[in-house]
């Protein structure tokens, strides 16, 4: 929202509120339509599907039926710019500007499909009402020509002008000023505007299209060609890398006058009073507006390497649906917890055939230890080597790609590999959990698959005079064998659920269990998943996990289940092991001192998670 804002900032259906936003991954793909917002459209679509089923094929209006294949396109379009943006975001070649991407900017462009929706809307009325628009051919090549010279000369010049308009501090603050919010561009930032501001953009666009309709030489390709080069080059110039390759001006260097790049544009975003111009700098040249570091930053930004990067979490998805939850999925999905919806399931298309792909690229996309053991560890092997090549100073394993079953919690890459830095994160696992439990309690319930962490927390339980209940004589052999006599008499096995209000849970938690557990009973997963919250009455903290700082940069995605700015404490761990510079490794079942590992954790800023949260279900 711009700093004050003005008249027609918001959107016309924005008093749809709840209505608008149902749902809302739906936008980003080609069902996107069918959204209740876009309710809005349908009578003109329907009169286009009735035309088009009535009436013979030679009186239909090719325009009219061409209006939400093209919306769907520019949504298509879109989409993949944005995670292009952030596959490179990923890789780090060619960065322009440092600074990263925040939940807030994800928030506020989110809305970024509401230029496509109003664009229809005019697509429509402008074939219904003037004179010309309706039944335009295909291809007339004097109508793109036409539309090439209007857009380089009054498009590109009054577009200069009004721009510089709308950095006068009163237009400035109360419309442009939101578009500036964003100095990390995303490739959708470009559209992020006031509802004023693009009512104006809409005017400009339009005279190339407007014009070629009234003298008669308007087509298809010409519309959708100009507006499909308009979104293409807007999506470019928010990109923060720099894509054009220096050969480009070589070859023909008047270029730099006729196309900007990412950087040509990106100091707009950091300097503000400089390169105005839409996509052609020649006015800039002209009226001398251009940044003087422009071809510096320029030349910078193409001869930028890719970053070696210090820490590497190693993780894999959860489900197939998971990969729309992705940076490189949609972006307001991967800023949500995560949650199997229902909308999804109408992707399927798509996931299965991101499956294939993964299939065809020799990567499992499906757990099964038992017959895919070997092959998921050499698959997380040779990451774990990639990783050392390029230098990474700490590299933790998440999830199931540190399983006991699997690797022993990484231990069969650190014997074979002693070199490696592999960490396993355990140490802050158990240091999380402990100071998970509340004060005062005296008796904790130990139920689930024993990991290293279970065993690590009941020692250290046992040794702080808490008792720990275990329901399973073979778990009680196990964790006493590995004691000896130092548990103390705490650790005891029972029969009874009634007993105890904390329990500390894993992966095989039953449903009938749950059920057995008292009313407030607190569930504490020491596991990398989250049991199901079964009870209404009865509260559930997250998986092991801290709140981040606020100094941590480019956090613009949630990670698995949990809230934003929430890490896992297995990602901690590996940047934790970096900023301290420790050389340990906590694979297998090795811990590190856990008070170190908690004091160097509070120290960077770090925070524990002490709400946990009822069940809602």
């Amino acid at each position: 929202m711009a700093s004050k804002p003005g008249i027609l900032t918001d959107w016309p259906w924005k008093p749809l509120g709840s209505f608008k936003g149902f749902s809302h991954a739906l936008i980003h793909c080609v069902v996107g339509w069918i959204y209740l917002r876009y309710i809005i459209l349908a009578p003109w679509i329907t009169e286009s599907i009735y035309t088009a089923i009535v009436k013979d094929a030679k009186q239909w209006d090719v325009l009219n039926l061409a209006i939400l294949p093209l919306m769907l396109w520019r949504m298509l379009h879109s989409q993949l710019w944005i995670s292009f943006s952030r596959y490179r975001t990923a890789k780090g070649t060619n960065r322009i500007v440092d600074k990263g991407i925040e939940f807030d900017q994800v928030d506020r462009e989110r809305n970024w499909d509401d230029q496509i929706l109003f664009n229809a809307i005019l697509l429509y009325l402008i074939n219904k009402y003037l004179p010309g628009a309706s039944h335009s051919p295909v291809w007339r090549l004097d109508g793109v020509i036409i539309t090439m010279l209007l857009h380089a000369g009054p498009v590109e010049f009054l577009y200069y002008w009004l721009h510089r308009a709308l950095h006068h501090h009163y237009l400035y603050s109360r419309y442009h000023s939101h578009h500036h919010s964003s100095i990390a561009t995303e490739p959708i930032t470009s559209v992020i505007h006031p509802f004023a501001e693009h009512i104006a953009y809409y005017a400009l666009f339009s005279i190339p299209g407007l014009t070629t309709i009234l003298t008669g030489t308007g087509s298809i390709i010409s519309f959708a060609g100009y507006i499909t080069y308009i979104d293409s080059m807007n999506n470019m110039g928010h990109f923060n890398f720099e894509l054009i390759p220096n050969w480009v001006f070589s070859i023909f260097p008047p270029l730099k006058y006729l196309m900007y790049t990412p950087s040509f544009h990106s100091l707009h975003h950091t300097q503000f009073r400089t390169n105005y111009s839409l996509f052609m700098p020649i006015y800039d040249y002209i009226y001398g507006t251009v940044d003087k570091n422009s071809n510096t930053l320029y030349e910078n930004s193409v001869e930028r390497k890719e970053e070696s990067p210090n820490v590497v979490h190693l993780t894999h998805l959860t489900t197939p649906e998971s990969i729309y939850h992705l940076r490189l999925g949609f972006a307001y999905l991967a800023s949500k917890l995560y949650s199997s919806v229902w909308y999804l399931w109408l992707l399927w298309p798509v996931t299965l055939w991101s499956m294939v792909l993964t299939k065809i690229y020799r990567r499992n996309f499906v757990y099964c230890l038992k017959r895919q053991k070997e092959s998921i560890n050499n698959m997380i092997e040779e990451a774990v080597l990639e990783a050392e090549e390029k230098g990474a100073s700490a590299l933790s394993l998440g999830l199931m790609n540190q399983g006991e079953e699997l690797n022993r919690y990484g231990e069969v890459y650190v014997k074979k590999h002693p070199q490696l830095k592999v960490k396993d994160g355990s140490s802050l696992a158990v240091a999380v959990l402990l100071n998970s439990i509340p004060k005062g309690t005296t008796q904790v319930l130990l139920r689930g698959n024993l990991t290293e962490v279970a065993f690590a927390v009941t020692f250290a339980l046992c040794q702080k005079g808490i008792q720990v209940i275990v329901l399973r004589e073979d778990e009680y052999e196990k964790l006493d064998k590995s004691f000896g006599t130092k548990s103390e008499d705490n650790l005891v096995i029972s029969k009874s659920y009634s007993s105890c209000k904390v329990w500390l849970v894993g992966d095989d938690l039953t449903e009938e269990e749950q059920r057995k557990a008292t009313e407030g009973t607190l569930f504490i997963p020491f596991s990398q998943f989250p049991p199901k919250k079964l009870r209404k009455d009865c509260f559930y903290h997250t998986t092991p996990a801290m709140q981040t700082p606020m100094a941590l940069e480019n956090v613009d995605s949630c990670e698995n289940w949990l809230p934003r700015r929430v890490m896992s404490v297995w990602r901690i761990a590996g940047i934790l092991h970096a900023l301290e510079g420790w050389e340990e490794h906590e694979c297998g079942y090795t811990m590190c001192n856990i008070d170190k590992v908690w004091e160097a954790c509070l120290k960077h800023g770090f925070q524990p998670l002490t709400v946990p949260i009822q069940s809602k279900s």
